[in-house]
């Protein structure tokens, strides 16, 4: 597969694949036509945070970038978990980045207008908890002044914050952008709405989907807290009394609708903390298909997909996305899976 480098809505491909696992291939912009009346999709409208920030590590004067890669805490807007780096930028693959300078509870770091401190090492020497000085207002400020978003080596030139925001983005919330959201423009919105499918939002602090790192890697996705509002918990209940199917358009969604089920169909509204994995032993409770980039197998965004299909299928989907040369990465094509099984195990945690 190739690596999407920017946008390209226009001439973005979409791989469909059904319950009975047969494969197509067709423009994105036929998604509109392939959900039915009743129908339900849940996006996440997360605006994304300028994450990265490069800077100064004070104790030793060597400059280091930071990566916000988590909430410490939602209800604390000062206080991340975040990713280090030693010196340079995103156009080194990030497995190749340096580590940090050696980091100790209580180093002070210089990030543009933004002073941190170090408040905890967690386990590895890229992995760190930090609490910036000031009021929330001041920390927000100071990303919307020195931040960028977070980047990788397979997009050459710089993005901008607009690059990173979906049709549908409301209060910054996600670290890196809910990206399956790309594939949502005006036309399909309002197609949809004509066609008596219905549309709903929740809020997902998408995490960070890249460290650098194998065993960091290994970790994610992190724990993310999620907003559902009353009247999606409504949809989706509606939704499922007449029959219809509930789109998730990605992972993140996934996550917060299957951490927030009670029951088949129904999910609690209010705030809450998607800490399960999702993989091949979960009982999916209120999605039915889920519209994602294209993944590979081994990634934390491909495993969840295992939660929908068998091995067998997604086996077929990864060699017919390698031989029509689908683009992968948060700028890519699309994948339509639709559940073709379901596994009675369980159903990942959530915390309220």
């Amino acid at each position: 597969m190739n690596a999407a480098d920017r946008p390209r809505p226009s001439t973005a491909r979409l791989l469909v694949v059904d319950s009975v696992g047969a494969v197509r291939h067709l423009p994105r912009s036929d998604l509109a036509t392939l959900l039915r009346p009743g129908d339900l999709v849940v996006a996440n409208d997360a605006a994304t945070f300028p994450a990265s920030l490069k800077g100064r590590h004070l104790p030793s004067g060597e400059p280091l970038e930071v990566r916000l890669a988590a909430f410490t805490d939602a209800s604390d807007l000062r206080r991340f978990d975040a990713i280090a780096f030693g010196a340079g930028d995103y156009s080194t693959p990030t497995e190749k980045r340096p580590l940090p300078p050696e980091l100790a509870a209580g180093d002070r770091l210089l990030l543009g207008p933004l002073v941190g401190t170090v408040e905890d090492l967690l386990d590895h020497p890229r992995l760190i908890e930090l609490r910036f000085d000031g009021e929330a207002a001041e920390v927000l400020t100071g990303l919307a002044q020195h931040g960028r978003p977070i980047q990788y080596a397979h997009v050459p030139t710089p993005l901008a914050l607009w690059d990173v925001w979906t049709r549908v983005a409301g209060r910054p919330f996600a670290f890196e952008p809910p990206s399956a959201g790309f594939a949502l423009d005006w036309r399909t919105l309002v197609s949809w709405q004509r066609r008596g499918v219905d549309v709903a939002t929740l809020t997902h602090a998408a995490g960070i989907s890249s460290t650098g790192d194998a065993e960091l890697d290994a970790r994610l996705p992190f724990d993310e807290p999620f907003v559902i509002p009353e009247s999606t918990a409504s949809a989706v209940s509606r939704t499922r009394e007449r029959g219809g199917r509930i789109l998730a358009v990605g992972t993140t969604v996934v996550r917060a609708l299957e951490s927030a089920a009670f029951a088949p169909g129904v999910v609690q509204p209010g705030d809450g903390v998607a800490s399960g994995r999702i993989g091949p032993d979960t009982a999916l409770r209120v999605t039915d298909l889920v519209l994602s980039g294209i993944h590979e197998p081994g990634e934390s965004h491909f495993e969840l997909l295992r939660a929908f299909a068998d091995d067998l299928v997604l086996d077929r989907v990864h060699r017919a996305a390698l031989e029509h040369g689908y683009r992968n990465h948060e700028f890519g094509d699309s994948l339509l899976l639709e559940q073709s099984r379901r596994v009675s195990v369980k159903a990942p945690d959530a915390v309220a």
